[in-house]
């Protein structure tokens, strides 16, 4: 199947009705980029769950990144999966390497993560 905006899906939904709009391009950036000659012969169904709808986004992003970089490994050859994949880093790193940040947890003695309770000497 070639890859068109109606064969490549999010839950279910083309493309070209993932919400919000203003982020929809986001979701078509590594087409955009890479071509839709590299994408010819992959069918993309992506299943998201959990988080906002930004974070969703650039999930599904890095997903589609990722699984063409690891198609390319697999079923073609090296040089073009390079090729791909520093495209790819050269435009943006978060295409394929994850953001390790998370919510850093409370702990006592405190109101938050790192915020003590302030010291009173009368």
């Amino acid at each position: 199947a070639v890859v068109s905006t109606q064969s490549t899906g999010v839950n279910g939904v083309p493309v070209d009705l993932v919400q919000p709009p203003t982020l929809r391009y986001k979701v078509l950036e590594p087409v955009l980029l890479l071509g839709k000659k590299r994408f010819e012969g992959v069918d993309i169904r992506v299943r998201c769950r959990g988080g906002g709808s930004t974070a969703r986004i650039y999930a599904i992003r890095q997903a589609i990144s990722k699984s063409l970089v690891a198609y390319y490994q697999k079923f073609v050859d090296e040089t073009s999966k390079k090729e791909i994949k520093d495209i790819l880093l050269s435009y943006d790193k978060t295409m394929l390497v994850a953001d390790p940040r998370r919510c850093e947890p409370k702990k006592f003695g405190g109101p938050g993560a790192r915020a003590r309770n302030q010291k009173s000497y009368r």
